[in-house]
């Protein structure tokens, strides 16, 4: 599980910094559209009107953010842990883009139905960001594996 925890959070730190550097790129306002992102995440737990009501980068709402963001990147880990290991690099690569699709859809597109206010991020910026996370998260399970045990899967350890 220490494996799928530093994983997920390699994962989504990269995958944030990849979308404020698009974001910043495509002159797109980075640190409105980053706490905008913060209230609609922070939502989840917090009740809809944290998107609308409160302040932006108040200290509670960026904690809860952030906490669900690296609580569902490590989630998401141990998933890709049971068969991204398993994979040559090269299909470990190809597998974490469409593994990050299929996050990107479930994200922002199942979860809407309970979640309708991430419909507001949905786009090809958020998109490529879940496929750099997919990448990065199969990479990185690859590597932390062998490293730590001496290139077995994590069920010979």
């Amino acid at each position: 599980m220490i494996v799928a925890a530093v994983a997920g959070v390699v994962a989504g730190s990269l995958a944030t910094v990849v979308q404020m550097l698009i974001w910043w790129l495509s002159a797109t306002p980075v640190l409105e559209t980053l706490l905008r992102d913060a209230r609609l995440t922070a939502a989840i737990v917090m009740g809809r009107t944290v998107v609308t009501s409160v302040p932006a980068g108040r200290w509670d709402v960026l904690l809860i953010a952030t906490f669900i963001h690296f609580s569902l990147s490590v989630v998401y880990a141990a998933i890709a842990m049971l068969f991204v290991v398993r994979l040559s690099a090269m299909l470990a690569i190809v597998t974490g883009s469409v593994y990050g699709l299929a996050i990107y859809a479930v994200n922002l597109h199942g979860l809407t139905a309970i979640f309708p206010w991430f419909s507001v991020s949905r786009g090809w910026v958020t998109m490529l960001v879940h496929v750099v996370f997919g990448i990065t998260l199969a990479g990185a399970c690859r590597f932390l594996a062998s490293a730590g045990g001496g290139g077995r899967s994590p069920s010979e350890h």
